[in-house]
């Protein structure tokens, strides 16, 4: 068994549903003082993060990510326990195994590998690490970047070790992400009887033209490294459940994902000049989780692009697709910032699994950039 895969195992066994940890930074920070790194726990709320700087002379590259895990899901569904990482056919199972323990593994590996290689390396190689990703991300990366700026650090290259990967791993390197503007909308009508329409509001009603506008409108075409826009309704409430009562009220929650061709304000502005127009009276609350960012091609992508080939003899696709991630909070430093990681076919899914060969070949790519940006 690999050190890569043993570890992978190690942190996999932890409960760590957001925003529980478990141990798992613990475990990862003990090896990082093995090599030399100084690690600052930095706690805020019922987060746990860390901040790992091994210092010298050049450029800091930093590994970031993730040791919370979403639930579960129905335990009646998995195959094996979740939380019990178990090998089938060559796939590890359990819970984190692609989101993202086995990233997280293959980095202090690399790491490990590397700084044995090159004790006096060039640059600086640091790690920040927190359990709130999976959940509001409001008291993990985003505070311990604010940290970091309020001391004047700065971070020149960033891997985050997010599953990017498509089909195989290394196939895809992300070099940005969409925005994300959600809504949280209450539609206002008035409850009555079903035989007596002309006394009531029915907000199920008056919301469908406007709801019918939205999702069919094409906010743009996106641009040459973004996706368009999307509107998506993820939840859609009302109804009292007796089936002769008009609702009253109707709640529904929506996202917008959208290319840096958009603007925040212009977006809520086409939403409620739409509900408007259709007569619609509501109350809307709006939530910014992330802004797109985007790091054009250059050393950093280069570096990971070359390892990726070095290892698989085939170069990824640099995309900017998918969902938010951690690196929306760390490009604003100045960061070059990508997310290269394994196959992100099961995340968040149950009998979450990861072929056991991509962790080793994650690893083989983690040291191959290192290589590159600092030996």
């Amino acid at each position: 068994m690999s050190a890569t895969l043993a570890l992978t195992q190690d942190l996999m066994a932890r409960n760590s549903v957001t925003p529980a940890d478990a141990g798992c930074q613990e475990v990862m920070g003990k090896r990082l003082e093995a090599l030399g790194f100084t690690v600052e726990t930095l706690r805020y709320g019922n987060v746990e993060n860390f901040w790992a700087v091994r210092r010298g002379e050049g450029p800091l590259l930093c590994f970031a990510g993730h040791t919370d895990v979403v639930p579960t899901g129905p335990l009646e569904e998995w195959r094996s326990n979740p939380f019990v990482p178990t090998i089938r056919d060559g796939v590890l199972y359990g819970r984190g195994a692609a989101d993202m323990k086995s990233g997280l593994a293959a980095m202090i590996t690399a790491t490990e590998e590397f700084v044995g290689a090159h004790p006096r390396h060039r640059g600086t190689i640091a790690f920040l690490i927190t359990s709130d990703e999976e959940g509001p991300s409001v008291d993990g990366t985003k505070r311990v970047v604010e940290t970091l700026n309020a001391r004047g650090e700065r971070i020149d290259y960033c891997v985050v070790g997010e599953p990017s990967s498509e089909q195989a791993v290394g196939d895809t390197i992300k070099i940005g992400r969409r925005g994300s503007l959600s809504g949280r909308l209450t539609v206002h009508g008035v409850q009555g009887h079903v035989a007596y329409p002309h006394q009531a509001e029915n907000p199920v009603h008056t919301l469908a033209p406007a709801l019918a506008e939205l999702t069919a409108r094409k906010w743009d075409a996106g641009d040459e490294y973004f996706q368009p826009t999307s509107f998506q309704i993820s939840n859609l409430n009302a109804g009292t459940g007796a089936p002769n009562v008009i609702p009253g009220e109707l709640k529904a929650r929506f996202n917008l994902r959208y290319s840096p061709v958009q603007t925040v304000d212009a977006l809520k502005q086409i939403v409620e000049d739409i509900l408007q127009k259709h007569g619609v009276r509501y109350t809307l609350e709006w939530y910014v989780s992330g802004e797109p960012f985007y790091t054009p091609p250059g050393a950093l992508s280069q570096a990971a692009a070359e390892a990726v080939k070095d290892v698989t003899g085939a170069a990824p696709k640099l995309s900017t697709g998918g969902g938010t991630s951690d690196g929306r909070f760390i490009a604003p430093m100045g960061a070059q910032v990508i997310e290269l990681g394994v196959t992100n076919t099961t995340i968040h899914k149950v009998n979450e699994g990861i072929r056991v060969e991509e962790i080793d070949l994650l690893h083989r790519m983690y040291c191959g950039l290192l290589r590159r940006l600092l030996a």
